[in-house]
């Protein structure tokens, strides 16, 4: 007998216990430092010296100009969240860091693509664009060029949709998160 039948757990009841438990390990950092040449190479290398895989880093200035944001998203457990923190910690550029939970944050993320686009399946790929809010921003004769924003999980909805057509070329951002507090 299936030990899954044994237990009452179908397919479907472990496909989202799996997916719980997948989201869960993936950590949202943001990290407030110091705007200065070099802090980005010494986070990655905190990052790569002791282990730790980064899954998307974004780094831009912030309204002050002496100091940038980065958006961090890494996967591991809880110890491993806290080994980074405290790490990060520890960089003297550091100002502060942020693990971002559940709904306490807004993220987007952009991906730029090149889709084949022939006269029979253009109006099909712009239908779907339109559904998406994606904006076309380069028309070629066999080839759209298309923007689209949105959360990780739009995102990878639209790129699963042009796969059919053929996604020719893709660039994605990752992550880019803003605390929805006003601390």
């Amino acid at each position: 007998m299936d030990y899954r039948k044994r237990i009452g757990l179908t397919k479907t009841k472990l496909c989202n216990i799996l997916v719980t438990l997948f989201l869960s390990m993936r950590h949202t950092l943001s990290v407030l430092v110091e705007n200065k040449f070099g802090v980005l190479a010494r986070v990655a290398g905190m990052f790569s010296g002791r282990g730790f895989n980064i899954e998307s880093l974004n780094v831009g200035p912030t309204l002050d100009p002496t100091t940038s944001r980065m958006t961090i998203v890494v996967f591991g457990d809880d110890k491993v969240l806290d080994q980074v923190t405290k790490q990060l910690d520890k960089l003297i550029e550091v100002i502060q860091v942020e693990n971002f939970i559940d709904d306490e944050y807004v993220d987007r993320e952009l991906v730029l693509m090149r889709v084949k686009a022939t006269s029979e399946t253009r109006a099909e790929v712009m239908q779907i664009c339109d559904i998406f809010r994606a904006k076309i921003i380069d028309v070629q004769p066999e080839r759209l060029s298309i923007e689209v924003t949105g959360t990780e999980g739009k995102i990878s909805k639209f790129i699963l949709l042009m796969e059919r057509f053929g996604v020719i070329d893709l660039t994605r951002t990752g992550k880019v998160a803003l605390s929805r507090s006003n601390d």
